[in-house]
């Protein structure tokens, strides 16, 4: 089934000077917003729009001028690239506290909330005791006899 409605227009851009110009024909009043904008070829709504940004620019109604306009599409802009900066942070931080607490977990200090030195070393000095002593399997085999270490 076939679609019944007319195909959408592709985008165009205009010059602010094209715009001016098209304004100042509708506020000469010699033809209406429909006509001019069937003369040239433009969309009713566009026109309308541009004759309300001018007023708006003029001072003659309220709402945002064009400059301000332009101003919050960079600020958008900027704050979006700001937000995914952020993110990316965010992301790297997640990945040093995992190893972190990955390093915490090996150590035993796994709940304890251990963020500088003193706080480590106030921890591990009185539990240092309290580990079994590790030795190296090469250390273990030349303490032991010699006739222990070959059974018979």
């Amino acid at each position: 089934m076939e679609s019944m409605g007319k195909k959408p227009r592709p985008r165009r851009s205009f010059t602010p000077g094209f715009k001016a110009e098209i304004v100042e024909l509708c506020r000469r009043g010699d033809r209406s917003v429909g006509q001019i904008a069937r003369d040239f070829d433009l969309t009713e709504t566009a026109v309308r729009l541009w004759i309300s940004q001018a007023e708006v620019d003029a001072g003659e109604r309220d709402g945002l001028t064009s400059s301000e306009r332009e101003e919050l599409a960079a600020l958008r802009r900027e704050n979006r690239r700001l937000r995914q900066e952020l993110v990316r942070f965010a992301g790297a931080r997640w990945a040093i506290e995992e190893c972190f607490q990955a390093a915490k977990n090996e150590c035993g200090l796994d709940q304890h909330e251990v963020r500088r030195y003193t706080g480590w070393y106030r921890h591990i000095t009185p539990s240092k005791p309290l580990r079994p002593a590790r030795r190296s399997p090469r250390t273990a085999r030349s303490s032991e006899s010699p006739a222990a270490a070959d059974p018979p």
